[in-house]
């Protein structure tokens, strides 16, 4: 596969990893074995980001919608979360990787919650790869959130004018305020949506849809969307 320059990369990747239910299931494993495997192939993919050099990744873990799968299921996923963030530490800190949770945090279980806050804090001053990972997330939320987070400014006087909240104003009041927005969206499974995932980020955002499951997902398909993504001209809404 050809070479892509450090110009061509994206400066920030979002997957939407889908498909690990799916996996199991066409193996006839049990759910939490696709999701196992999910795992692994998340570091697969930060190691490949790191190596190639990508500035930032952002990973659609748990969506708010999430918490309408079977409860065992959500339980099995939050002690798998539980022990993933853990083993990832040590890990993350080494390699020089940001960790960031998006979303509403505070909703998650004590256990969740203690983690993320941990992990954040000592992983703050990293920069080899910004990663964040979108937890009880659902992009209409955050839009609420930030349009609520805008009304609180307002009433606390910190906004007198309406002219001051313009489009990057209100960037800074979404969960990724201070990062740039996704150059690459990735989505496996065949599934060609977004899912209520950086809906306000996504807007001009290049589009790769991948046929394979995500337990499936490698450096080697990692590679193949940022060449397709390499060759397509970015107008951002310009004409021809």
């Amino acid at each position: 596969m050809p070479p892509v320059s450090k110009e061509q990369l994206p400066r920030h990747i979002a997957i939407i990893m889908d498909g690990n239910r799916r996996w199991a299931r066409a193996r006839f494993l049990p759910r939490l074995e696709g999701h196992r495997q999910g795992v692994k192939a998340v570091r697969r993919t930060i190691e490949a980001c790191l190596d190639m050099g990508v500035p930032a990744l952002t990973l659609y873990t748990f969506s708010s919608e999430n918490w309408n799968r079977p409860p065992e299921e959500v339980n099995a996923l939050m002690t798998l979360l539980a022990m993933h963030l853990r083993r990832e530490m040590d890990e993350l800190i080494i390699e020089g990787v940001r960790f960031r949770a998006l979303g509403r945090i505070a909703e998650l279980p004590g256990n969740i919650r203690d983690l993320v806050a941990e992990m954040e804090e000592k992983t703050r001053h990293n920069d080899k790869l910004h990663f964040n990972i979108a937890l009880n997330y659902g992009a209409r939320q955050e839009i609420v959130d930030a349009v609520r987070l805008v009304v609180a400014k307002t009433r606390a006087g910190d906004i007198t004018d309406p002219a001051q909240v313009d489009e990057a104003f209100f960037s800074q009041c979404l969960t990724t305020a201070g990062q740039a927005d996704p150059d690459l969206l990735i989505r496996t499974s065949g599934e060609q949506r977004i899912s209520n995932f950086l809906l306000w980020q996504l807007a001009y955002t290049e589009l790769v849809f991948l046929p394979i499951h995500w337990p499936e997902f490698d450096r080697e398909h990692l590679s193949r969307a940022i060449l397709e993504f390499s060759r397509r001209e970015r107008r951002f809404g310009a004409s021809q």
